[in-house]
């Protein structure tokens, strides 16, 4: 399945067959296609007698490396494991973990596909309603955090066993597992277990317009589409030094900055210390990246800093790739002219992993503003009202036509949260327009969902937070563009009697909702209105304030 040197789109098409890519990923069986996660991205490298080339290499804040290799990642991931059996982990368990970008991480990811559990990723920045009703939604039989994230579970009514990642002369809390310790147990000596194609390995997370956030446990059979983005899409070549910026609490930096990455034996970088645009572009020259992926949050700051211009003359990118919104003109040249490289955009979701893209590794008419073509195992069509596919230059929604995407992995939401397929068609949500050459053009969204920083944040989410302050009686959150973070997230709010807006009530805000969260989630604009305007049936016309945030 590897692409000839300038075989175009087409080309690649004509002998494309996933059945061979689906047999060296996952192991044919009488039932079926069988597999594990661990055996696929780190078991099959060994065996192939590539046990010494280098999985991950890490910097800490401080600037200290320390590297992997994918036999060390076995011999550490087989000594967590046999931890985590110890706990009574095994094939269906979920492990959530809330570490920072460390080789804690890949360890613990490692060790609990091992076992056939379920990886669960928790995000740094959520804060204690977030991981409440992760934990308590998902069933997670053990958590695996770090003394700087510990105190957010204090605060839990109940959590499960946690293990402790702990610095150097911290204390452990009563009750909890010392990583230190249970990383002398003995190697986990039995293979890793072996489980049928539809068997989950990831346990997702993904934000809604209305209600909690959605579960998407992602199967072993999304291994094959993993393996195409990061090869075709993101073109990652043998020997290559590959960064994704994006944080693996969430979708892009979990499927395409770890798993894909392993699945191509290729090396992935971890930057542990918060995004900047110093600090990228001095990460990106101190270790020579020739590939990189971000959110255009990153190209934007990168742009806006003014430390980029000229830095291709000491950086040394081949390529680089975007996802979670559009990158306009601007971006792209700049990119272009001081970075040295070409940058491509890509799309999809949590759901589905990234299903259109402009793909570096194949040739094709690069159109800016356009997300590309549909990636090899995947049919896109544009939908309208009545779910009836649409011509060229329509607008509609951008649905995967699932009998004939062979490479569709989405099973429906864990809990049957909602209903995203209708008419054998998965539904986006998201409003594009179908070129007549096969691109698609992405035109907008026809739900309220906030797209800031590349994070995608449900407007009910924040709203709940708000008014969990005593002050608020009513609010309403939209996304407001922004030319840094693309959208910022501005809240409405109606107070109760008594009450008067100002900044100090709007940080109190601020603060209740960053606190219940994330980082990412809070506000950063807050109106004191006297009322939402709503319907009829009492439902918040979002529609109306988007207008007017855009209108500002």
């Amino acid at each position: 399945m590897q692409p000839a040197a300038s075989q175009t789109l087409s080309e690649y098409l004509e002998h494309f067959d996933i059945d061979a890519l689906r047999d060296e990923l996952l192991t044919s069986s009488g039932q079926g296609h069988m597999g594990n996660a661990f055996d696929a991205c780190i078991g099959r490298h060994l065996r192939a007698g590539q046990g010494e080339r280098i999985a991950l290499v890490h910097e800490d804040e401080h600037g200290k490396v320390r590297t992997l290799s994918y036999a060390e990642l076995d011999l550490e991931s087989a000594r967590m494991a046999t931890a985590l059996a110890a706990q009574g982990v095994g094939p269906g368990e979920r492990v959530a973990c809330m570490l920072s970008r460390t080789p804690e991480l890949l360890i613990a990811l490692a060790a609990t596909w091992r076992l056939g559990a379920i990886y669960q990723p928790l995000f740094t920045a959520f804060g204690t309603d977030a991981l409440a009703y992760r934990l308590s939604r998902a069933e997670t039989s053990v958590v695996i955090t770090e003394s700087g994230q510990r105190a957010k579970f204090r605060s839990l009514a109940s959590h499960p066993p946690i293990i402790c990642v702990r610095g150097e002369g911290e204390a452990l809390d009563e009750g909890d597992l010392d990583w230190q310790a249970l990383m002398q147990s003995e190697p986990l000596a039995q293979p890793p277990v072996q489980l049928p194609s539809d068997a989950p390995f990831l346990q997702m997370f993904t934000s809604g317009t209305v209600g909690k956030p959605k579960g998407v446990a992602v199967a072993l059979n999304a291994l094959p589409a993993f393996w195409l983005y990061q090869r075709l899409a993101v073109d990652l070549r043998p020997g290559e030094r590959f960064w994704n910026m994006a944080d693996p609490g969430w979708a892009y930096g979990l499927y395409y900055g770890i798993t894909a990455p392993l699945l191509l034996g290729a090396t992935t970088y971890f930057m542990q210390a918060p995004f900047s645009a110093q600090g990228g572009l001095d990460f990106l020259q101190r270790h020579a990246i020739d590939n990189f992926a971000a959110a255009p949050t990153a190209y934007r700051m990168l742009k806006a800093s003014g430390l980029g211009e000229g830095a291709f003359e000491r950086l040394t990118l081949r390529v680089a790739s975007s996802a979670g919104e559009p990158l306009n003109t601007e971006v792209v040249g700049w990119v272009a002219r001081e970075l040295g490289c070409t940058v491509m955009d890509h799309y999809g979701q949590t759901e589905v992993g990234m299903v259109c893209c402009n793909h570096h590794a194949l040739a094709h008419e690069v159109v800016i503003g356009s997300v590309g073509f549909p990636l090899p195992g995947y049919r896109l069509a544009v939908l309208d009202a009545e779910y009836r596919e649409l011509a060229p230059g329509e607008p509609g929604v951008l649905a995967v036509d699932i009998a004939n995407s062979p490479a569709y992995f989405f099973s429906g939401y864990t809990w049957q949260e909602k209903q995203p397929c209708v008419e054998g068609y998965y539904l986006t949500g998201d409003v594009v327009v179908a070129e007549p050459d096969g691109r698609f053009t992405f035109a907008g969204r026809d739900d309220d969902i906030i797209t800031t920083s590349g994070y995608r944040v449900g407007p009910a989410d924040v709203e709940n937070a708000i008014l969990a302050h005593p002050a608020v009686a009513e609010s309403a959150a939209v996304g407001k563009p922004d030319d840094l973070r693309g959208e910022i997230i501005k809240a409405y709010v109606v107070l109760r009697d008594g009450y008067v807006g100002d900044e100090t009530l709007a940080e109190a805000i601020r603060s209740e909702v960053r606190q219940r969260l994330s980082g990412h989630s809070y506000p950063r604009e807050i109106s004191f209105v006297d009322s939402l305007p709503k319907t009829p049936s009492g439902k918040i016309q979002r529609f109306l304030l988007r207008a007017e945030a855009r209108e500002e």
